[in-house]
């Protein structure tokens, strides 16, 4: 079941975070790889912020593709500021590939679900949170779960 592109654009405004810091990226990639092991899923993580990666795993039995389609994810959140997923799902529903388009070059960009935003509530985007390894809607919920633990866990 393909989550709608209404749930997807709650889900980005919903999972903004109170602060962010290289400490919460730390945080946040350690619970992506707990969470992965915990499912028996061979990922690869990264968390990107302030312009450079603050946390990156690759589980065993990933690759270096896997590297490549999460710089090409992240790249794509970065710029359209949207998670990977809904630019995905969006261009589905206008009949078009997104990476086919004349102003994206696919060997920078794609439209993959993995990658999704890192917003502070009254804040900018600040970086993307990254997987990839499973099914793109898996990649996609492994993320949002672990971007809603961290948020709880921000709470007081």
């Amino acid at each position: 079941m393909s989550l709608t592109l209404e749930v997807l654009v709650e889900q980005e405004v919903s999972l903004q975070l109170d602060y962010f810091s290289h400490e919460t990226a730390w945080a946040l990639g350690c619970l992506l790889k707990s969470s992965a092991e915990a499912k028996q899923a061979a990922v690869a993580i990264e968390v990107y912020g302030f312009g450079q990666v603050l946390f990156s795993y690759a589980m065993p039995e990933t690759s270096g593709d896997h590297q490549d389609w999460i710089r090409r994810k992240r790249n794509s959140v970065l710029r359209f500021a949207k998670s990977s997923y809904y630019l995905g799902r969006y261009n589905a529903q206008k009949q078009r590939e997104f990476e086919s388009q004349p102003h994206i070059d696919a060997s920078e960009y794609c439209a993959h679900g993995g990658s999704f935003p890192i917003r502070v509530k009254n804040g900018g985007l600040l970086g993307a949170v990254t997987v990839s390894g499973l099914p793109q809607e898996d990649d996609h919920q492994l993320v949002t779960e672990a971007l809603r633990s961290i948020q709880l866990q921000q709470q007081p």
